[in-house]
C-alpha cells in the first residue's frame, strides 16, 4: 500500500493537516468501523464476550509481530504507565539505582521515582541546553545502576536516541534497559537484535493508530519468570480462564500481568495492527523521515530550528518563543500541532504527504513574526 492509499483510510485528512499524531492520530477507517460494528452489536444486544475477551489475545500476536517479540513474553495494559510500573514491581529489591531523564514524560518517569519507596533510589539526568543527551543517560550508569528508562524518540525534542549505544552503557555494568517505543513504533522500524531491551513497552493510541488503552510490555524472555502482576485478576492465570475462587496459580508466561480487557479498545487494536501489519515497514520509515527531514531544512529559512542537534526522527519540534499563538494561527488554518512551551511539535506519519508540509510551512511563514 503506497502512501495516498493509506491516506485515503482516514476522512479527517480530506480536510485537515494532521501533523499532531504524537499527540494523538485521526481514526482510520478499519479501525472506526471495528468500533462502529462492536458498537452495534453491543447496542443490538447480539454481541459475544468471548470474541471481545479474545481480541487482546489476537492482538498479543499482531504486536509482537511488529516488534519482533516472542508472543508469549507479551502482556497487555492499559497504558504506557501501567506498563513501566508492572516492570518496575518486578525489579530485584534494592537497594540500587534507577537511570531516567529529568524530562522524560511523565508515565516513563512517575513509575520509576514511586520505586524510592522500596529501597531503590531514583536518578533524573538533567536536560542540556533544552535536550536530553544519550552521552549523559550513557554516563549515569554506573555499577550501581539497576535498570535505565528511555524513550526511543523523546515527544518533548523529537530525538531518536542511540538504543544500541544505550545498550552498550547498560551491558558494561550489568544493568537493565527499559525501552518505551510509543513514540516511535508504527512509524519507524525498531532493531530488537541491535537494542536487545530487558523490557519494551508501547502505548498503542499514537503510532500504531489504537484507541487509547491499548497497551503492551515485552519482557525479555529470560526475565519473564520474575514479572510480578500490578493488580492480579481472573486473566492472571492463563487459559482456560475462571471466574471464582482460588488458588492464585499464575500463568507460565508474560500474560501473568495481563490487565482485564477493555473490550472496545481491543477489538480496535486487531483492526489497527493488522493495518500496519500490511504495510512495508521501511518503506513507512523513509517516508516519515524524508518528509520530517525537508520540513526541518525548509523551516530553518523561515528562523524556526530544532531544538535540539541530536539525532533526528519523524517528529519535528522547533524553537519559538509564540509557541501558543503559532499553534492558533496553524489551528484557524485547519493544521494540527503542539504547542510546547517554547517549543512546537509535528509528526509526519505515512499518511502525510508534501502538500501537508507545505501548506503548513507557507501558514508558519505568515505567522512568524519578522516575516
Amino acid at each position: 500500500m503506497n502512501p495516498e492509499q493509506f491516506r485515503e483510510l482516514f476522512p479527517a485528512l480530506r480536510s485537515t493537516v494532521w501533523l499532531d499524531t504524537p499527540a494523538a492520530p485521526p481514526g482510520a477507517d478499519p479501525v472506526v468501523q471495528a468500533l462502529h460494528d462492536t458498537v452495534s452489536a453491543w447496542s443490538r444486544g447480539e454481541f459475544d464476550q468471548h470474541a471481545w475477551n479474545a481480541a487482546a489475545g489476537e492482538a498479543r500476536g499482531l504486536f509482537a509481530q511488529l516488534a519482533g517479540a516472542d508472543r508469549a513474553t507479551v502482556s497487555a495494559h492499559g497504558s504506557l504507565a501501567e506498563a513501566a510500573a508492572t516492570a518496575a514491581r518486578s525489579l530485584p529489591p534494592g537497594p540500587g539505582e534507577i537511570v531516567v531523564a529529568a524530562e522524560e514524560f511523565r508515565s516513563n518517569l512517575f513509575p520509576w521515582l514511586a520505586l524510592a519507596r522500596d529501597g531503590h533510589r531514583v536518578v533524573t539526568v538533567p536536560a542540556r541546553g533544552g535536550e536530553t543527551r544519550v552521552e549523559d543517560l550513557a554516563g549515569a550508569v554506573t555499577h550501581r545502576t539497576v535498570l535505565l528508562a528511555v524513550s526511543e524518540v523523546t515527544s518533548r525534542e523529537g530525538q531518536r536516541l542511540d538504543l544500541p549505544v544505550l545498550r552498550a552503557a547498560t551491558d558494561r555494568f550489568g544493568a537493565r534497559l527499559f525501552v518505551n517505543l510509543t513514540q516511535s513504533l508504527g512509524a519507524l522500524r525498531f532493531d530488537a537484535e541491535a537494542a536487545r531491551p530487558d523490557y519494551l513497552a508501547v502505548h498503542g493510541y499514537k503510532w500504531l493508530l489504537c484507541p487509547r488503552g491499548a497497551a503492551r510490555l515485552a519482557t525479555r524472555p529470560d526475565r519473564v519468570e520474575e514479572l510480578r502482576p500490578l493488580a492480579p485478576n481472573w486473566k492472571s492465570t492463563g487459559p482456560p480462564y475462571d471466574y471464582f475462587g482460588g488458588p492464585m496459580h499464575l500463568a507460565d508466561d508474560a500474560s501473568r500481568c495481563d490487565a482485564s480487557p477493555a473490550w472496545f479498545s481491543w477489538v480496535g487494536a486487531c483492526a489497527a495492527l493488522r493495518l500496519l501489519g500490511s504495510l512495508d515497514v521501511g518503506q513507512v520509515e523513509r517516508h516519515c523521515l524524508d518528509l520530517a527531514a525537508r520540513f526541518t531544512s525548509q523551516a530553518a529559512t523561515i528562523g524556526l530550528a530544532r531544538v535540539t542537534t541530536g539525532p533526528p526522527s519523524h517528529i519535528v519540534v522547533l524553537r519559538t518563543g509564540h509557541a501558543e499563538r503559532l499553534a492558533v494561527r496553524l489551528s484557524q488554518r485547519r493544521i494540527r500541532a503542539t504547542a510546547l512551551g517554547d517549543r512546537i511539535r509535528f509528526g509526519f506519519h505515512y499518511f502525510n504527504n508534501h502538500h501537508d508540509m507545505a501548506t503548513t510551512l507557507r501558514a508558519l511563514e505568515r505567522a512568524v513574526p519578522g516575516q
